[in-house]
C-alpha cells in the first residue's frame, strides 16, 4: 500500500490547525471568557461601544462564527462554510480596526485580515486528504458550496458592517460642534 498523503495535504493540515486553532481560541474568549477574554457580557459591551448592536447578540454571533468556524476548519469539516463564517467575522473585525491603519502594532486590521484571508483560502482550496471532509466523502465540501458559502457570508457581512458603519457615522455626527455660534 502506498502513502496517499503529499506535501499539499500536510501543508493544508498545518494551515487548518493553526488558523482554526487561533480562531477557535479567539472566539472562546468572547463566548466563555476563556484565555483572558471577557465572555458574552463584556464582549457585548465592547461590541456595542464600537457600533455593533445589539452588543450581546453581536458578541454571540461573532463568537460562534470564530469558535465554530475555527473548530470546523481545524477538523476539516464543512470547510467552505467554516472558512466563510470565520472570514465574515474577521471582515467585521477589520472594519473596526481599519481607522487605525494596517499594522496591528498601531491597532490596525492586519491580524484580522490575515486570519480572514487564510480562512477564505482554506474555504476555496479545500481541506486536503487529512480531514473529516475527506473521511466523510466530501458530503459537506462540494464545489458548489464554496461560492454559495462565500457569497452568502459576504452579503450578510456587508449588511452587518454597513449598519455598524452607519451607527458609528451617526454617533460621530451627533458629537460634532457647530462651526459658528448663532
Amino acid at each position: 500500500m502506498t502513502c496517499c498523503y503529499d506535501r499539499r495535504d500536510l501543508g493544508l493540515l498545518l494551515l487548518r490547525l493553526g488558523t482554526g486553532g487561533v480562531l477557535a481560541a479567539h472566539g472562546a474568549q468572547k463566548l466563555f471568557g476563556w484565555f483572558g477574554g471577557h465572555g458574552l457580557e463584556g464582549t457585548g459591551h465592547y461590541m456595542e461601544s464600537v457600533g455593533f448592536a445589539p452588543g450581546r447578540t453581536s458578541a454571540l454571533a461573532c463568537g460562534l462564527a470564530e469558535t465554530g468556524g475555527g473548530t470546523m476548519l481545524a477538523l476539516g469539516l464543512a470547510t467552505p462554510a467554516a472558512g466563510a463564517a470565520a472570514a465574515g467575522a474577521m471582515a467585521g473585525a477589520s472594519a473596526v480596526h481599519a481607522p487605525n491603519g494596517f499594522f496591528a502594532q498601531e491597532g490596525g486590521y492586519e491580524y484580522a485580515a490575515s486570519l480572514g484571508l487564510a480562512a477564505t483560502g482554506l474555504a476555496i482550496a479545500g481541506p486536503g486528504r487529512l480531514s473529516l471532509d475527506h473521511a466523510l466523502g466530501h458530503v459537506f465540501d462540494r464545489n458548489w458550496m464554496v461560492p454559495l458559502a462565500l457569497g452568502a457570508t459576504a452579503a450578510m457581512t456587508a449588511l452587518v458592517v454597513g449598519a455598524r458603519n452607519a451607527r458609528v457615522r451617526r454617533r460621530v455626527e451627533g458629537e460634532q460642534q457647530a462651526l459658528f455660534e448663532e
